[in-house]
């Protein structure tokens, strides 16, 4: 018996990384999951992994930026499993500049990613999660439905040369606050989860000042000095960066039970770094 048994959980960006380790972690707990990813590779790849330790999931590839990709997503988790319980909204990237260097089209994409999919995410399972709600108080029925939104120490506290980034989680923040008092009336709790330095490809130490990743089609720069993150390392109080299976475990705590009175709010996964 796991504790989310009969959960169906949606989670974006979950073809790798800490996407991946929250849809693991949410399986291994009994949710059924959508999972999302760009590459076809890598998000089946996660469905196959829980299917292998005896969950259930199915996978949902595309951009979240994509028109139609938000109905087509919850439409998914109704057509397969019967409807939506956690909506965790993980996926993006980063494409750093200092204001006077970025262009309207690095600010767009960030934004798009990190503050506009999700808008569209939680406007399309609306509808799904009202429905159910209602349907339940009229048995006299209560029960608790999800919402973590991912974000970053940059959008709690700024970061230089992360302007997009900052202004991108930091809006995610005021989404989460107004939509824990709109869905309070749903039994939806809407949390947040603000990371700080996990173990990704985007964090990875590296010298190569050319590292990139492709996102649909653009080559975006990744990776973190190495001198800079030995000199950061001794920042974090833990003294050290944290993993992906710990920053699912932040995730998890506000998809259980006994985050059920705790709604609006945000959690910062970091070490004590803030």
């Amino acid at each position: 018996m796991g504790t989310l048994d009969g959960k169906i959980a949606l989670v974006s960006g979950s073809g790798r990384g800490i996407g991946r380790a929250i849809a693991l972690k949410l399986a291994g707990q009994g949710a059924q999951v959508v999972v999302n990813g760009l590459d076809p590779e890598r998000a089946e790849e996660t469905v196959r992994l829980i299917k292998s330790a005896g969950g259930d999931a199915v996978a949902v590839i595309g951009s979240v930026t994509d028109d139609g990709f938000a109905e087509r997503f919850v439409q998914t988790a109704v057509d397969t499993f019967g409807g939506v319980d956690i909506v965790v909204n993980n996926a993006g990237h980063t494409w750093d500049g200092v204001i006077q260097k970025m262009t309207d089209e690095q600010w767009d994409v960030i934004l798009d990613v990190h503050l506009r999919a999700p808008f569209r995410i939680l406007r399309a399972v609306q509808p799904v999660m009202s429905s159910r709600a209602k349907q339940e108080r009229a048995r006299g029925v209560r029960v608790h439905r999800k919402v973590v939104n991912i974000s970053s120490v940059t959008g709690v506290g700024g970061n230089a040369g992360q302007v997009n980034y900052a202004a991108a989680k930091a809006g995610l923040g005021g989404l989460t606050k107004t939509l824990a008092k709109e869905w309070a009336r749903y039994q939806v709790n809407v949390n947040t989860v603000a990371f700080g330095y996990i173990q990704t490809r985007l964090t990875a130490a590296t010298a190569d000042a050319n590292s990139t990743i492709n996102v649909n089609g653009r080559e975006i720069r990744v990776g973190v000095n190495p001198d800079f993150m030995a000199r950061l390392e001794h920042l974090i109080p833990l003294g050290r960066m944290g993993t992906p299976e710990e920053a699912a475990g932040a995730v998890y705590l506000l998809c259980t039970p006994d985050s059920d009175y705790i709604t609006g709010e945000v959690l910062v996964c970091g070490g004590g770094y803030i």
